[in-house]
């Protein structure tokens, strides 16, 4: 843990908003040297603030027009049963996120599909048949807003 100044988070906005924004260029929009900057930038790196450049995709654009987020509750407990559903969960293409969650259901997934009936077969041939899945909760999303952080 480093501690951020007014500077840092200055540059993590704008990197929040444009990951390939260059030192120079962010030098001049703050005000200080380019070292200065690709110093700072490089410590927020080296702290694991900043992990490498991410390239966002358009489902839309790819044909995935229907994202849904899933609740799925294992019918087991136990590690074996949560190290089986991760592999096998993390095979399904269509499976963007699986985050481990603490609440009503043990999993919350991210899926995309190119529509409903789509989503379904992916649901009933894919998500159903996981080891250890049992209750399912489906909300499918209707819009998204994009914010850049705590920082923003």
């Amino acid at each position: 843990m480093i501690d951020l100044d007014d500077l840092d988070r200055d540059l993590l906005r704008a990197l929040a908003r444009d990951g390939r924004a260059s030192a120079g260029a962010l030098s001049r929009r703050f005000g200080v040297s380019q070292p200065v900057a690709w110093r700072r930038i490089r410590r927020m790196r080296d702290a694991g603030i900043l992990r490498g450049p991410r390239l966002i995709l358009d489902n839309q654009a790819l044909g995935y027009g229907v994202t849904v987020f899933l609740g799925v509750k294992l019918a087991a407990r136990g590690r074996v049963a949560l190290e089986d559903f991760e592999r096998a969960v993390s095979a399904i293409p269509e499976v963007q996120t699986v985050e481990h969650v603490l609440g009503l259901y043990d999993y919350r997934l991210r899926v995309v599909a190119r529509d409903i009936p789509d989503f379904e077969r992916i649901l009933r041939r894919r998500i159903m048949t996981l080891p250890g899945a049992g209750e399912v909760e489906a909300n499918v999303l209707l819009s998204e807003e994009r914010r850049p952080g705590p920082l923003g």
